[in-house]
């Protein structure tokens, strides 16, 4: 947690409670207009579920349906992993009957929950329960470094990305909202029944796509896919480590060039929401080119115009992956 968000956190708070006692529906509207859809229409009987960030709000949109208000707190655009609330979300964190959040890369979530409590409200670590991977040593040192943690090891909250784990998320979600609202279980447990079926149709759609692959490993801007290459066989290569803004050490770099001339690299993945130059640097050095491999952890302007979605991403992420592992 950074020295800003330790001298605002108390001020959020009171700010918080104020605004959580005299907000107008527009205070508590969703941080990111874009991201409301099927069930997030203001009415009088809804569950009130604040989300924090895009697929944490997807997994809930469609499980939810038509039974809740569901918002995201960190809008389209922004990069998860540096987001701080305002006062205004403190409110919004107050008053959710239901809170979703990833765990890990969140840091301010627990801070957040403690500061703005609530009798009524059921929240959801969606990862909990789900065995986690820790980042290699050098990433979680650089990570914890960059925190003020004297620890040598971080774990990697990436587990959305894996489209089995991204199963267990939504039941987690679903076991959330069914707390929060028993009537409805019914309507709950169809929604993410039919929503898992999806996930298993990717599940088999990436075993298929990459399981004949001339290669197995693929270099990634930032180390957030080793779930997904744990899954089906593959390795990753991140240039930087957990967190997208971690910069490589010179050594590090020349290690990844070195690698990639070594192994014939020809794509390097970058991906939209964080500056694609280190990504190019080694693009250039070794005369590769760059493509995206979306962490999905925000979608951009393109991707909504576009009307991409989780499903969408994760498949254009497929077709990347199976073009770059067969040239």
């Amino acid at each position: 947690m950074n020295t800003w968000f330790k001298k605002s956190f108390v001020l959020s708070a009171g700010l918080a409670l104020i605004l959580s006692g005299c907000g107008t529906p527009s205070d508590n509207a969703p941080t990111n207009d874009s991201q409301t859809g099927p069930g997030t229409t203001q009415s009088g009987n809804k569950l009130n579920v604040v989300t924090t960030f895009y697929p944490m709000y997807e997994f809930t949109r469609q499980v939810a349906g038509d039974h809740a208000n569901v918002t995201a707190l960190i809008p389209a655009g922004a990069e998860p992993h540096d987001w701080e609330p305002s006062a205004k979300d403190m409110a919004q964190v107050k008053d959710a009957d239901v809170f979703v959040y990833n765990g890990i890369v969140e840091g301010w979530a627990e801070q957040a929950l403690s500061s703005a409590p609530s009798d009524k409200r059921v929240v959801v670590e969606a990862s909990k329960g789900l065995q986690l991977m820790e980042g290699t040593a050098e990433e979680g040192e650089e990570a914890h470094a960059e925190e003020g943690h004297d620890h040598d090891h971080v774990m990697d909250p990436h587990v959305w990305l894996d489209p089995v784990l991204a199963q267990k998320e939504v039941e987690s979600i679903e076991a959330g909202l069914v707390e929060a609202d028993p009537a409805n279980k019914a309507d709950y447990e169809k929604n993410a029944a039919a929503y898992i079926a999806k996930l298993k149709e990717l599940d088999t759609a990436f075993k298929t796509g990459l399981k004949d692959a001339k290669r197995k490993d693929f270099i990634t801007q930032h180390a957030a896919f080793g779930y997904l290459a744990k899954q089906y066989g593959l390795t990753q290569v991140p240039i930087a480590g957990l967190s997208p803004e971690q910069e490589p050490t010179p050594d590090k770099l020349a290690g990844i060039i070195k690698f990639s001339k070594e192994n014939n690299v020809k794509t390097i993945f970058f991906e939209t929401l964080v500056d694609p130059k280190v990504a190019q640097t080694v693009s250039t050095e070794i005369g590769a080119k760059t493509d995206v491999l979306n962490p999905l952890e925000g979608l951009t302007d393109e991707d909504m115009k576009n009307n991409l979605d989780y499903l969408g991403v994760m498949k254009n992420n497929l077709e990347a992956l199976k073009k770059a592992l067969n040239e």
